[in-house]
């Protein structure tokens, strides 16, 4: 029977691996706290309080090296923690990004202008797990939604996180190409479409691992944009929002493509002061397409 190892094992483990990590990872040592929380099964808080408590599992090795070929952590471990909500992932699907939130906080401070029992209805084009729409309903109990992709694989992640989030009730998802086939009028339209020039250099965690369709979006990246954004005033009610994830430089452009559709556009920086998300709401009757 193998002794349980020390709180210096553990450490040692810790330090072992950031020192590895780094020049792969921008956060090394975080990787390596929840590489280890994920081999022993366990969350992350429970090897920091309490690191003397566990051995060392076999296992940690592996995942390391798995990290060290630059796969993202979010596919290692099976999630990735966004808003309030813990969304699985897998290979084939894209893995959530922090600066996403900043459309959550949008649709969250443009509801409290509307008041109580708005929004009714929700729609997510390009769900992919169901990030953005499971984030806008967990916060808005009375709503339901309807989250639209091209890939069945992300769709059938989106469908399980539902169930496991306690939304299947509320929340459906469609296999489609952005806005086609869809029909009837929501208050909240929510997006983050690819938007990667095709030419744009990526991290190799990306670049080799993440689906190809989910980031880039022809030579300027707007390709998406000019398709999404001419559809909109059809699906808005009135009074509502279309709110659009950009790149930190696409702001005049996809400024641009909304205001010729019609709209009245404002943007929303992330928490590091970049340009991350455009609020589209009318300006005058929606134009013919």
């Amino acid at each position: 029977m193998t002794e349980p190892v020390t709180f210096s094992g553990v450490a040692e483990s810790l330090r072992t691996a950031t020192n590895l990590l780094t020049g792969v990872s921008d956060t090394p040592r975080l990787d390596a706290e929840l590489l280890m929380a994920h081999a022993l099964g366990v969350e992350r808080q429970a090897v920091l309080l309490d690191p003397g408590r566990f051995a060392i599992p076999e296992l940690y090795t592996h995942l390391i090296a798995r990290r060290m070929a630059h796969e993202p952590i979010a596919y290692i471990v099976g999630y990735r923690d966004f808003w309030t909500l813990r969304v699985s992932v897998g290979p084939g699907v894209l893995i959530p990004r922090p600066d996403s939130e900043t459309l959550v906080e949008a649709s969250l401070d443009f509801a409290r202008e509307r008041g109580a029992g708005w929004p009714s209805r929700v729609l997510d084009l390009g769900t992919g797990p169901g990030t953005l729409l499971l984030a806008v309903l967990s916060e808005f109990p009375a709503a339901t939604g309807l989250g639209v992709d091209v890939s069945e694989q992300a769709l059938a992640y989106a469908r399980d996180n539902a169930e496991e989030l306690g939304m299947a009730g509320r929340a459906a998802f469609q296999l489609g190409d952005w806005a086609d086939g869809i029909d009837g009028l929501f208050d909240i339209i929510l997006c983050n479409p690819p938007y990667i020039g095709d030419e744009e250099p990526l991290m190799p965690d990306v670049a080799d691992h993440e689906p190809a369709g989910a980031l880039f979006a022809g030579p300027d990246g707007l390709d998406d944009y000019r398709r999404i954004i001419p559809n909109l005033p059809r699906l808005l009610t009135p009074g509502g929002v279309a709110i659009l994830e950009i790149g930190a430089t696409q702001h005049t452009s996809a400024r641009q493509l909304a205001e010729t559709a019609g709209f009245r556009v404002t943007c929303r920086q992330d928490l590091g002061g970049r340009d991350r998300a455009l609020l589209l709401t009318r300006l005058r009757p929606a134009p013919q397409i």
